[in-house]
């Protein structure tokens, strides 16, 4: 990979060669890079703020790799703030030579800037990230690879933009976001905080879906609606639900607070909170309203049926 990619914002020319991040010197012991702002903390744990630790982890992770220094460089420890790395790194992931990045990140960094609650919720998602997936190594380690998470962001502020009518604009950036991480979150849709999207390639949801705090969402999710509806027709999903990869869930149904809904199930019907919905037909299991004993249903353990709450009337 090229150790310096010139589109970043924060990459500017030098006359003087000792200043430069040239190739050669990248893979010298002895390089040096321009300086930041110190530490003042030595160890933070997750409870600290999230900015802080990202600045520890990037320091660490270059002092392994040095070659990853001007990548880090641009993307985290030239940053003042978190507004500012998020900003910077989605205006280069979803820039085009016909919307370059230096216009897209003052359009982020202004909402940003306005509406500190998505600077906050991003936070919330990248301790999500660390704390529910296996597979992540470190808060920076989301922040510059996981598209679900990268994602989310640009759809919050996509969602800022359309709740102020600023529509055409909502939609650029709903279109850039499918074109380059492969999901599809309409901008009026609204999602809470703490949100995992695990891989996230092949996620849609609709214009009225509402998504709650602490929800995980796996690869190829649909919530949409049935095409029988208009006006508020997709689902509203509550806090703590976990949906399995291939899922669909289908219009303007409620999915109950720490609910969970198996892997290429298809969900029509409300699911009540702390339940769990599996198979197309979605049928539901466990939960504590009236749990009734089944005979063994095919495909599934007799573990996931020997509570399989009554739902004779659910058909597609």
């Amino acid at each position: 990979m090229a150790p310096c990619i010139e589109t970043y914002r924060t990459c500017k020319p030098h006359d003087d060669d000792s200043s430069r991040f040239c190739y050669m010197n990248l893979f010298r012991p002895d390089c040096r890079f321009p300086p930041r702002t110190p530490m003042t903390t030595n160890s933070l744990d997750d409870s600290g703020d999230v900015w802080l630790k990202m600045l520890e982890e990037a320091k660490s992770d270059t002092e392994q790799e040095p070659i990853l220094s001007s990548y880090y460089h641009a993307s985290i420890t030239s940053h003042r703030s978190l507004d500012s790395a998020l900003a910077n790194i989605l205006s280069v992931k979803l820039s085009t030579l016909t919307l370059p990045t230096n216009t897209l990140y003052e359009m982020f960094i202004s909402v940003l800037k306005e509406s500190p609650e998505i600077v906050e919720s991003a936070k919330q998602d990248l301790k999500a990230a660390k704390e529910r997936d296996p597979a992540c190594l470190s808060y920076v380690h989301c922040f510059l690879s996981f598209k679900g998470f990268l994602a989310c962001q640009a759809h919050r502020i996509s969602h800022k933009l359309w709740t102020q009518g600023r529509k055409i604009l909502a939609l650029l950036i709903q279109n850039r976001v499918s074109e380059a991480f492969a999901v599809d979150f309409h901008p009026g849709a609204k999602i809470g905080k703490g949100i995992l999207l695990d891989h996230a390639t092949g996620v849609v949801i609709g214009e009225t879906a509402v998504i709650g705090d602490d929800v995980s969402i796996l690869h190829g999710v649909t919530l949409g609606g049935t095409g029988k509806q208009c006006g508020d027709r997709h689902p509203k999903i509550g806090d703590g639900v976990l949906i399995g990869a291939g899922s669909c869930i289908l219009g303007n149904i409620r999915i109950g607070e720490g609910a969970k809904i198996g892997s290429g199930s298809v969900v029509l019907k409300d699911v009540p909170p702390r339940t769990t919905a599996v198979g197309n037909p979605a049928r539901l299991i466990g939960g504590k309203e009236n749990p009734k004993m089944v005979d063994k249903v095919p495909g599934l353990s007799m573990d996931q049926t020997s509570y399989l709450t009554e739902w004779s009337d659910y058909v597609i």
